[in-house]
């Protein structure tokens, strides 16, 4: 079992958690952490290399580094691992923010317990990505939203209790509509008289739901996952969990955890029920072309930093969601690319909003101004965090949006030119105007927060970026700079991923 390397993504947070435990003082418990987040991103780097290898040598299988150890044979419950180039993305995206968020919590109060959560908040995360066995991958995704009550309502700030129920209480109840589903997928998931799996790979290939259980299933699913990708009309969860939340667990939060509703809607619902995605995308493409255009015209209104970043945070993931349901390999490839960009950039604010707030003990932006000088290192990484956002050349914001559209505007036209409705040409238009919405809201608060008078004489005493700071800062800044500066490599690593199998009653 342990010979296989994807095991070793839960084992070693759970190590570390363990390690935690021993710490005596809390430097030894920073030196955990940072030694843990790099043995991870050096795994992720390691795995990376070794899946484009086999890929080039030839190998064409859908999963990778597949192992399956039986767990509980009378329901055929197995811990089965295996990845494909999306995996292994979000992977790589998880074990940078995790060694980013490192560093930015290095003066957290209560190291320990707050290290401790999440680290498991983050085993969740990455045994969620390996698996292949919808029992498990279930059971890691309960894991992984556990720790955020504690971690909200214990070292949060401003209404924290109440946002830590509101999203406690919201993502169960999508989980809800998730367990319902999964159950479903299960007893359909082998012919009549066939052995029944809660293998995803032994599912797709039996082809056993029926269309009437597809319709019945997918919306549960889909629903379930959308719920954590704050699709309209279920997001209002997020923007106040951003708010309250510290600083690493918005970057993890919003970087990492929020995209494994994306991930789910595209590894399960999407693959498992194409029929049903085909049929009723229209209804979710809807929903998730309103949270593009809402989630930016909210962000415009709001004068709290990480209000802002939450809301944006909203439009982005609805891109994601978007263009998944464009069922296309271009917007898909897109989607992907989307999630890692919106992982990067958006950690990257939060890392930059709680370093300001740390210093200024506001984020309101009306009461402040001017911090491009008194701290310029904190300000260029904020301007390069929006101009990703907002879609600038060079940056992960621009290749992941543009492919998209292309795709998006390609899946419209086929409609269009095949008389099957204009639909999703529409909301392709509708999306794209979301790019402007973007810029309002990005040059208005990198102008009024870094630029014009000082707001507070108290802030021209304030210190720039320490060094542990600009180590996080400069981690992710380069990361969303490789997407923007080769995004063939990154194209070359899910494109396999598209197989024949995805899109089998789709036609394409």
């Amino acid at each position: 079992m342990f010979s296989n390397i994807l095991i070793y993504f839960v084992i070693i947070p759970l190590l570390m958690l363990a390690g935690f435990a021993l710490c005596r003082n809390d430097k030894q418990i920073r030196a955990v952490a940072v030694i843990g987040s790099t043995i991870l991103i050096a795994m992720s780097v390691w795995l990376l290399v070794d899946y484009l290898a086999l890929r080039q040598a030839g190998e064409t299988a859908e999963m990778l580094f597949t192992g399956s150890w039986e767990w509980f044979g009378p329901l055929n419950i197995c811990l089965a691992v295996g990845v494909d180039g999306v995996s292994i993305a979000m992977i790589l995206l998880s074990s940078i923010i995790v060694f980013a968020g490192s560093f930015a919590s290095w003066k957290i109060d209560d190291a320990r317990h707050f290290f401790m959560w999440l680290l498991l908040l983050s085993t969740g995360v990455f045994g969620f990505f390996i698996s292949i066995d919808l029992f498990t991958m279930f059971m890691f995704y309960e894991v992984a939203l556990i720790p955020m009550y504690l971690l909200i309502g214990v070292w949060g700030t401003g209404r924290k209790e109440y946002s830590a129920m509101k999203l406690t209480l919201m993502l169960m109840g999508g989980s809800a509509f998730l367990m319902l589903s999964l159950i479903g997928i299960y007893y359909h998931s082998a012919p009549e008289g066939g052995q029944l799996t809660w293998n995803i790979l032994e599912i797709a290939k039996n082809d056993a739901i029926s269309q009437g259980w597809q319709y019945f299933l997918f919306p549960m699913c889909f629903v379930g996952f959308g719920v954590l990708g704050a699709m309209f009309p279920f997001h209002t969860w997020s923007p106040d969990g951003h708010a309250c939340a510290p600083t690493a667990v918005s970057m993890l939060h919003a970087g990492v955890l929020m995209k494994l509703g994306g991930y789910g809607c595209f590894r399960v619902a999407m693959y498992l029920m194409p029929q049903a995605a085909n049929d009723l995308a229209w209804i979710f493409l809807i929903l998730t072309g309103i949270s593009v255009v809402y989630g930016a015209f909210s962000a415009c209104v709001q004068t709290d930093l990480k209000y802002i970043n939450a809301y944006s945070s909203v439009s982005h993931c609805g891109m994601v969601l978007f263009a998944i349901l464009m069922i296309n390999t271009t917007a898909m490839t897109g989607a992907i690319m989307q999630m890692l960009s919106h992982g990067l950039m958006t950690a990257l604010f939060f890392a930059l909003i709680g370093m300001i707030y740390g210093r200024t003990h506001t984020r309101d932006i009306r009461l402040m101004g001017g911090l491009m000088k008194i701290m310029p290192f904190l300000g260029v990484g904020y301007v390069i965090a929006g101009m990703a956002s907002l879609g600038l050349p060079g940056l992960s914001g621009f290749v992941a949006e543009m492919t998209i559209f292309v795709g998006s505007f390609e899946a419209g036209m086929k409609d269009f030119l095949a008389g099957a409705g204009s639909l999703r040409l529409v909301f392709t238009v509708i999306a794209c105007a979301s790019i402007v919405i973007t810029a309002v809201y990005i040059l208005r608060v990198v102008g009024k927060l870094l630029f014009g008078p000082v707001q507070d004489e108290h802030h021209l005493q304030l210190t720039d970026a320490t060094w542990w700071e600009r180590l996080s800062v400069i981690t992710l800044v380069v990361s969303v700079a490789a997407i923007g500066c080769f995004p063939n490599f990154f194209e070359s690593l899910i494109k396999f991923t598209f197989s024949p199998e995805l899109f089998r009653a789709i036609g394409l």
